[in-house]
């Protein structure tokens, strides 16, 4: 039996956050609470949605103890200020660590038993659906506005948890792409090599079908086009718009059938070094799509042609091989590190992040069975 869970609406387009004031009014909301980061204050991100409801008399408080791999701590905060806010509804405007840490403070809001937080780590059996959210992304990358997972780093056990609970999607996205043009082209280059890493796990990870697949494809397509635009010239509104839409797609089908590997082995270097996410997905990809060749070679001249590769007359070997290179170049164009050792990653530190990366969530999914030694084996390749 397969499922798909989506959010029930989302706009999108230049602009698309001029429907905000309306949506909460149209749904009886009164005040919503604002979670973002202090990054997106000061450089006038957020005073482009709070215009809108200013514009229509709609109070809101503010949230912004956000930060890059957001924390059990910050999450607590936030219950308890939103708890004494008056707000019935959150709107969440950044990347994925606002948009996340709104989830969990959603859900913890109306599921106060999972107060802990850590106790939401997996597949938490929640009773009732979160706050209402209404998610603004600021970057085309994690597509947090759309899937039922979110990411918390639980500080005092060094790790990563990725929660995972249909309870805890938004009820409204606004992608407006507008949002992202003041993204600098080293986030813009991570997080849009992050939706490519969705879109190329959530392929052809072991829960991958005919739905899942058209929506991966896709998303493939449309990064490998405007990616590049959008690292070169931040201001290009069509590469920014069809690099929002992209990263989307790609959310709608990961959430829905897993990821793997990369994902796995990226989230202790997060936990362990504050890697940004997007960072450490692009770095590990094409090692891993190589370890997974064989087990994904039916799969890989479709991402190869969907990067613009021209397999004619190429052997399923050789497709598979340039869909590899074409992610390793695509990653070089915009700008990503080559190494972990350029990222202050420590040597003598890959046995215990490796033993982390296979516990974690993420990697069952990987289409290749894979043990310890064979994460060891990649960690130090990536060195």
């Amino acid at each position: 039996m397969k499922r798909i869970i989506l959010n029930e609406m989302s706009y999108y387009g230049a602009g698309s956050r001029s429907v905000l004031a309306d949506e909460i009014k149209k749904r009886g909301l009164k005040k919503v609470f604002i979670v973002t980061d202090k990054d997106l204050i000061k450089f006038g991100v957020v005073e482009k949605v709070t215009a809108v409801l200013d514009a229509e008399n709609i109070a809101y408080s503010f949230f912004s103890n956000v930060k890059q791999n957001p924390t059990v701590a910050q999450v607590k905060a936030g219950v308890q200020d939103f708890s004494t806010s008056g707000a019935d509804a959150i709107v969440a405007i950044g990347g994925g660590s606002p948009i996340d840490t709104a989830k969990a403070i959603g859900i913890i809001s109306n599921n106060p038993e999972f107060a802990d937080v850590v106790s939401l780590e997996g597949v938490a059996d929640t009773k009732n659906k979160c706050v209402p959210i209404i998610a603004l992304p600021t970057t085309a990358g994690t597509a947090a506005e759309v899937t039922i997972n979110y990411v918390i780093t639980d500080e005092e056990n060094v790790k990563k948890m990725v929660c995972v609970d249909p309870n805890a999607i938004p009820i409204l996205s606004i992608v407006d792409a507008e949002l992202m043009l003041t993204l600098p082209p080293s986030v813009t280059a991570a997080t849009g090599m992050d939706a490519l890493t969705h879109a190329i796990e959530g392929y052809i990870t072991k829960g991958a079908w005919e739905m899942s697949d058209m929506f991966e494809l896709k998303a493939i397509e449309m990064i490998t086009k405007h990616l590049p635009v959008a690292v070169r010239n931040p201001s290009d509104i069509v590469a920014r718009d069809g690099m929002a839409v992209a990263q989307y797609v790609a959310g709608m089908g990961f959430s829905n059938v897993g990821l793997g590997l990369v994902h796995g082995m990226a989230h202790p270097l997060g936990a362990y070094y504050d890697i940004p996410h997007g960072v450490a997905n692009a770095l590990l990809l094409p090692i891993v799509m190589e370890f997974n060749t064989e087990s994904s070679i039916g799969k890989y001249a479709e991402i190869a042609k969907a990067m613009g590769v021209d397999v004619t007359n190429l052997s399923a070997e050789e497709a598979a091989v340039k869909a590899v290179k074409a992610v390793k170049d695509l990653a070089v164009e915009v700008g990503i590190p080559e190494k972990l050792r350029l990222l202050n990653v420590k040597e003598e530190d890959l046995e215990k992040i490796s033993k982390s990366a296979f516990e974690d969530v993420c990697t069952p999914g990987n289409p290749r069975e894979v043990t310890i030694k064979d994460i060891l084996e990649l960690y130090k390749k990536a060195f």
